[in-house]
């Protein structure tokens, strides 16, 4: 008692010491090591409480996804080629930033298919990055994106993927 009044014990809030990446890893998402850039550019740029995130390609047991869709390559593929690239531009971002706690939002995703010009599943194949997003940043993971046919991509991949994000202040 403390003036006549009793003393209450409020413990402090617990406070979340668990990274997200450490939460995805826990959940089965290991983000790869972040490629190294293959030409005259940087991985990210950071500009105005955003981060730009140059195109990332994708790699499975350490090798790049290649292949053209709608030739020797299928959706499933594609879209499994296509989380691929999430995961690395995640990565990229885990780099940059030292952690995925700044992300505020996912802005935008442009998802490029290596693809015959007679297919036309890109949207299907780009819901392999979308759904990533959503699922490790869920209602700030929904974006504006755009899914192109292109006629090749560097190294043959069969998918690439640039990113936008928005950020908490530092």
């Amino acid at each position: 008692m403390t003036n006549g009044k009793p003393l209450t014990m409020n413990p402090p809030p617990l406070v979340d010491e668990e990274t997200l990446v450490q939460k995805l890893a826990r959940r089965g998402i290991e983000l790869p090591k972040a490629a190294a850039p293959v030409a005259a550019y940087v991985p990210c740029v950071e500009a105005s409480d955003m981060l730009y995130v140059s195109g990332q390609l994708p790699f499975e047991n350490g090798q790049v996804m290649v292949g053209r869709l709608g030739e020797d390559r299928d959706v499933i593929y594609g879209t499994r080629a296509a989380r691929a690239c999430g995961l690395m531009v995640l990565a990229q971002v885990n780099v940059a930033l030292g952690g995925l706690e700044r992300v505020a939002r996912v802005v935008k995703l442009n998802v490029f298919v290596n693809s015959d010009p007679r297919f036309t599943d890109q949207p299907k194949v780009a819901n392999g990055a979308s759904e990533l997003m959503v699922e490790v940043f869920g209602d700030a993971g929904k974006h504006a994106r755009a899914a192109v046919g292109v006629p090749t991509l560097p190294l043959g991949a069969v998918v690439e993927v640039d990113a936008i994000f928005a950020l908490k202040p530092a």
